[in-house]
């Protein structure tokens, strides 16, 4: 079987070579985004792997059915970016990868919240140029203090195990509860009250028409003055304006993130010697309490292996005609 990568980098590559030596595939690796002028790159090849940002719209699709694409492997848990009903309509299966590494992502929202709470980046950056001064780096600790964690899933429950280990009281938020983590001795309580109640919230839950700028003015409205807020989730579950907002005012005293809700037309990408024209990841730039990683939570060695190694068993159960345990329908 051939089958064409999308949106590849040399992390990728370097995986699924190492992961794929018994399977017998033929890979082809595209640096190129899935769009709708870089689709007939998959002629020839009789599935297609893509990314958090390749757009899987009913364009794209129908010209894959016509190529005669039947499987979509996606290497990575979300799949908002696709159209499961017009996938259902041409007949093309789509298979995510549900869980990698959970701790990957978690240790990540917790390297910001230290990050940000100790000021280790601003240290490090005046180290380097002899300046040993510690005037100004005047931190928080996270021992004692309340975290808030939106969503339990997988990711959501490594990073309450993490805040368990700093000696955090753990206030939660999900449709549902988890009896792991109650006798953790996480509190789940109503989203209202895990957000007015929180030093540090912590967004782990899925993008849906229902999680869609869940942080939003009035949510907003809800934090503490000085409140932290973490997202290594998706991006769209902020609200890029109002959290812009929030900053000014001071009613967000830290703001970490590794997603953007625009973040298709700049992450993944070496833009150093452009000018960056989304104006307000540029402005979030300029907060000196705020800190922005590139999507980079799920890159580890651990969860590079894991990622490459259920795609390729999704893309030999297709092939084989076996139960596609990881598949994703739109009903």
């Amino acid at each position: 079987m051939k089958i064409a990568f999308f949106s590849t980098k040399s992390y990728d590559r370097e995986s699924f070579l190492r992961q794929g030596q018994s399977y017998g595939y033929e890979f082809s690796f595209f640096e190129a985004q899935l769009n709708h002028q870089t689709v007939a790159l998959a002629e020839g090849h009789q599935a297609i792997c893509t990314f958090v940002n390749d757009p899987v719209d009913e364009f794209t699709l129908k010209k894959l059915n016509h190529l005669g694409i039947r499987l979509i492997a996606l290497r990575c848990a979300g799949y908002n970016q696709v159209n499961l009903q017009a996938a259902e309509k041409y007949g093309i299966h789509i298979a995510r990868v549900p869980a990698y590494s959970p701790e990957a992502v978690a240790e990540h929202a917790f390297a910001l919240i230290l990050t940000l709470s100790r000021k280790t980046h601003k240290a490090y950056n005046r180290v380097r140029e002899n300046n040993f001064s510690i005037e100004g780096l005047t931190g928080v600790n996270i021992h004692g203090k309340t975290v808030g964690v939106i969503g339990t899933g997988a990711i959501g429950r490594a990073f309450c195990r993490i805040a368990k280990g700093f000696g955090c009281k753990i206030l939660a938020f999900d449709l549902q509860e988890n009896e792991e983590m109650k006798a953790l001795g996480v509190t789940y309580l109503p989203l209202k009250e895990v957000l007015a109640t929180s030093h540090i919230i912590s967004l782990h839950c899925p993008l849906t028409p229902q999680t869609r700028h869940l942080i939003n003015a009035e949510t907003l409205s809800y934090m503490q003055n000085g409140v932290a807020l973490i997202n290594t989730s998706r991006g769209a579950l902020i609200d890029t304006k109002a959290v812009i907002k929030a900053l000014k005012s001071k009613k967000l005293g830290f703001l970490g993130i590794d997603v953007y809700e625009q973040e298709e037309h700049i992450f993944f990408k070496n833009l150093s010697d452009e000018i960056l024209e989304d104006e307000q990841i540029s402005r979030l730039m300029t907060f000196p309490n705020v800190l922005i990683t590139g999507h980079q939570a799920f890159l580890t060695n651990e969860a590079l292996a894991q990622i490459a190694l259920t795609t390729l068993e999704n893309i030999k159960a297709f092939e084989q005609g076996s139960v596609l345990v990881n598949e994703i329908k739109a009903s």
